[in-house]
């Protein structure tokens, strides 16, 4: 007869998340310190406090991330490094840019495939069960697109496999804003995209406020803000 302790074990192996091939989370202090790391992104190190950031978003070596609104790719490469050359990492934007192509051909991304795709349709076709999707810092860009937010979060939270997390950051407008400034100081309304969010399936599990500073008064426009922006990061699972 089988123990209590037998049939959990059993359980957590069929499930996964007791198989001995589960990766731990690496050291990110580690990777951030990685000599081959370009100094313009340790500049933007001081301002994103990258190792709080995956500590956060609990990234793990062998996993698969789609990266919204890659940019010039610097979350992007965090992403590749922390899952390491058995994971993989998509670098969604909708348009080419030149800097994440310079990017791309560094061995720091080798695992790395650049999805230049709409933000409605952002998942490739063949892709599916992805483990995280990470939106840093764009999301407010998305209300000023020709596009379905709906649409694109259904998109994602179809993406993910169950138990698999959205992490979002961007820069907090002031309360009652909502998205009226997403265009002119580049900010939106943390009840907005938790709103949002949570109307598309995702649960909120987690916020983090390794990012915030309350000294911003949340009116000016991020890139000539004479104090550190007020950020928010959000955490939501898919059931």
């Amino acid at each position: 007869m089988k123990t209590t302790a037998s049939i959990v074990a059993a359980l957590l192996l069929i499930s996964g998340m007791g198989t001995p091939h589960a990766q731990p989370a690496p050291d990110y202090a580690a990777l951030i310190a990685a000599p081959d790391r370009s100094e313009a992104d340790r500049q933007t190190d001081a301002r994103r406090d990258p190792i709080k950031l995956l500590s956060f978003i609990g990234v793990k070596p062998g996993q698969s991330v789609l990266d919204m609104g890659a940019g010039a790719g610097y979350s992007t490469e965090l992403m590749a490094r922390a899952v390491g050359p058995s994971g993989k990492v998509y670098g969604q934007d909708d348009k080419t840019r030149e800097r994440f192509e310079a990017r791309a051909k560094t061995p720091a991304m080798a695992n790395v495939t650049y999805a230049v795709r709409p933000f409605d349709d952002p998942v490739p076709p063949d892709v599916k069960n992805l483990d995280v999707i990470t939106y840093f810092f764009a999301y407010h860009d998305s209300v000023n697109l020709p596009i379905d937010r709906a649409v694109q979060n259904k998109k994602l939270f179809d993406a993910l496999k169950p138990g698999g997390v959205l992490v979002i950051a961007d820069h907090h407008a002031a309360a009652g804003a909502g998205i009226s400034v997403t265009n002119t100081l580049h900010r939106i309304e943390e009840s907005v995209v938790k709103s949002e969010l949570t109307s598309a399936g995702f649960k909120l599990v987690a916020e983090g406020d390794f990012l915030r500073h309350p000294e911003d008064p949340r009116d000016g426009k991020v890139f000539r803000s004479p104090v550190p922006v007020d950020e928010f990061v959000l955490k939501f699972q898919k059931p």
